[in-house]
């Protein structure tokens, strides 16, 4: 709820249902004027290792409406305290998607001070979180709303411009003339790329293809991945089509592990793990990327359905749940090689890549088996 509304019935109903911490989100800005450090120094420990009383409800008020006030000094606070201040990402869920952000998020969107108040709700049998199930019940109970980070990032990505075009110019290829656009993320500072050919126009049913930075495929031609094969596939069939865009995600690879790791998990690889195992192994997520800044981007083209060129189902539910309509998929099939299987068919196994079309029309002739060397790949 909004900190600095803060009252006994909220208190109370937090502590009750709740895990019994009680935390506050907050801008990085105001946790350095308060000089609230993410971690206390072991000499703060010193006077009050161990809490010597039960906190009331009057201090927890007291203590966050203290730190949701623009006019509170460092001096008001002692460290550590029965609070806990948590910061928030600048970017909010479009950032990073978890509780803190959303909270916040929340309450600077109803129009108020960028400081929330929040709690952990848990199961009352057995001290768990409280699953989606147990929430909806207490909703109903309370009368409270439901509201999902996965809806936040929707409504803020649908309603926020999250990028800014930086440069246009024209971009000679071997599969003609584009023009290239150049974006700047507003969250992070990261420039992606997106080519055009031909006239986007009514913005309908344009064939589209976002790629995902691949510096070791796209550019050094590896043949562990089909990620520079399908690029220039991608390329290929916009020329034929007349018309389409490209949007080269960067930030992406290794499926969002980076550089340095994805050079690791090629290791492990060697050693027998698929591509899916070898991110598991190092303690990283199986793919990490997310597509809303793509969205964004072929919004402001123009964009409003497509063919969207992709193996990828995540990728084609990403870009339909960022307010984009894909009405079809057109699959990007390169040739199968020794390097390249054990890679592809974790993909289609683990990730549930699929290799046909469900397009009709003259794009699903575009791919030439024979040219391609598609190779079954059940």
């Amino acid at each position: 709820m909004v900190a600095s509304m803060v009252n006994a019935q909220a208190i109370a109903f937090m502590v009750n249902h709740g895990s019994g911490i009680v935390s506050v989100g907050m801008k990085e800005e105001d946790l350095e004027r308060l000089r609230l450090p993410q971690m206390s120094s072991d000499d703060e420990f010193k006077d009050y290792s161990a809490p010597t009383f039960a906190i009331t409800v009057i201090w927890y008020i007291h203590w966050v409406l203290a730190l949701a006030s623009p006019d509170s000094k460092p001096n008001d606070f002692r460290r550590p305290g029965h609070v806990f201040p948590l910061k928030y990402r600048n970017g909010g869920v479009s950032r990073r998607a978890r509780h803190t952000e959303a909270s916040v998020d929340l309450v600077t969107l109803a129009g108020f001070r960028p400081a929330s108040v929040l709690s952990a709700v848990m199961d009352p049998d057995d001290g768990s979180m409280a699953s989606l199930s147990a929430l909806r019940k207490l909703a109903i109970v309370y009368d409270i709303s439901v509201v999902s980070i996965t809806d936040l990032i929707r409504y803020r990505r649908k309603r926020e411009k999250l990028v800014e075009r930086r440069a246009i110019s024209r971009l000679p290829t071997k599969w003609g003339v584009f023009q290239a656009h150049c974006y700047r993320s507003k969250l992070d500072g990261t420039e992606h790329i997106a080519i055009v050919q031909g006239s986007i126009g009514d913005g309908q049913d344009v064939l589209v293809r976002v790629h995902s930075e691949c510096l070791t495929g796209d550019v050094f031609g590896s043949v562990r991945c089909d990620c520079g094969n399908q690029l220039d596939l991608a390329m290929q069939l916009i020329e034929k089509a007349g018309r389409g865009v490209v949007v080269y995600l960067r930030g992406h690879e290794g499926r969002g592990i980076g550089l340095g790791h994805k050079l690791q998990a090629y290791n492990l690889q060697d050693l027998g793990h698929d591509t899916v195992e070898a991110n598991l192994e190092l303690g990283l997520a199986v793919d990490s990327r997310e597509y809303g800044i793509g969205a964004q981007i072929l919004r402001d083209l123009g964009v409003h359905t497509m063919r969207l060129m992709t193996n990828n189902p995540a990728k084609f539910t990403g870009l339909k749940g960022s307010g984009l309509a894909v009405v079809g998929r057109v699959p990007v099939l390169t040739p199968i090689t020794e390097e390249n299987k054990r890679y592809l068919e974790a993909n289609r196994t683990k990730m549930g890549h699929i290799y046909g079309s469900d397009i009709q029309g003259p794009l699903s002739g575009f791919v030439d088996p024979d040219t391609f060397g598609t190779e079954d790949t059940a």
